[in-house]
């Protein structure tokens, strides 16, 4: 391994766009399951499709993502927008081949509380109720800027999860694991319930097969913290500080957090309130007010990831 003193985070040229909305490519759904426990108030389900003799075949990296054209119109009488969802499977798919790649789709149900109507996500609903064998309307790849480095091996990985954002780290913690690097990799997954884990399974099974590999899991309303207050998932870098500052102060380790836009403002409150910096780009009106003072335009305009913070949020 280099100096971490010249490691270079050097993000892969990757294939973006072979189809696009204007030219979708028809897929087959091959595989269509439940990847939450029975219990779980959520319906998460992981889906695989079959790219085989298409464009996509063995060219989508965890962390790019895929866009599903749902049928129909809108209120407005337009076809629906494209959707994108994140592709949760390991380089070369599910099975190696470069033919079957996967992705985490939760329903989306809601109600709108002023006139009571029942509100369906539009896609999302689209693709949890087909079934294998079914076909839809697909585009990419997309994405080019939240991927592993060209040399993972180089580097530690806290990657920090909520929902559905586990999905671009399941694969990439599977490439890691398949690698057979000793270095240091941190998953932390937060979600409402234990029902809600997803791919919890799996990660329990690499974490003992794997000493490297930290599996740890922020349940938001169920286990308070000693102020009372909730636990989620960016609290565990303090929460898990034993574990967690070692490995941040190492000059390699990288942070990629995926998932609700609110986890981002207290990645970054945290990391300055520990004095990791070399995570963040400070502008110098900012350096020296107290993080959990900024302002929101301050947070906007002042205080952004640097290349060592990989941000994915929705």
């Amino acid at each position: 391994m280099p100096d971490v003193k010249d490691l270079e985070v050097r993000i892969p040229e990757v294939d973006m766009f072979h189809y696009k909305p204007n030219n979708p490519v028809e897929v087959p759904i091959t595989k269509s399951e439940i990847c939450t426990v029975s219990a779980s108030p959520n319906i998460v389900r992981h889906i695989e499709f079959d790219v085989s003799g298409t464009l996509l075949e063995n060219s989508i990296l965890p962390g790019q993502t895929v866009g599903v054209l749902p049928p129909g119109e809108d209120e407005n009488g337009r076809p629906h927008k494209l959707r994108l969802y994140s592709t949760c499977s390991p380089t070369g798919g599910e099975y190696g081949e470069g033919k079957i790649y996967a992705t985490t789709v939760k329903r989306e149900i809601d109600e709108d509380w002023e006139t009571q109507k029942l509100i369906l996500g539009v896609c999302s609903n689209y693709l949890c109720s087909k079934k294998a064998g079914e076909k839809v309307l697909m585009t990419g790849p997309g994405g080019k800027q939240f991927l592993l480095p060209e040399n993972p091996e180089d580097f530690n990985y806290i990657f920090l999860a909520t929902g559905t954002g586990i999905a671009p780290f399941r694969g990439m913690v599977l490439d890691l694991m398949r690698l057979g690097m000793t270095n240091e990799v941190i998953l932390s997954f937060g979600c409402p319930y234990r029902t809600d884990l997803l791919y919890n399974d799996l990660f329990d099974e690499l974490a003992e097969k794997h000493k490297n590999f930290h599996y740890l899991k922020s349940i938001s309303r169920e286990d308070p913290r000693p102020d009372g207050s909730k636990p989620y998932v960016q609290y565990s870098i303090i929460d898990q500080k034993a574990l967690m500052l070692p490995i941040l102060e190492k000059k390699n380790t990288l942070i990629y957090a995926c998932g609700l836009k609110g986890m981002e403002t207290g990645i970054f409150q945290i990391l300055a309130m520990l004095g990791l910096y070399d995570y963040l780009d400070l502008k110098d009106e900012v350096k020296d007010v107290d993080p959990l003072k900024w302002s929101e335009n301050q947070l906007k305009r002042k205080v952004n990831p640097s290349e060592r913070l990989f941000l994915e949020v929705y």
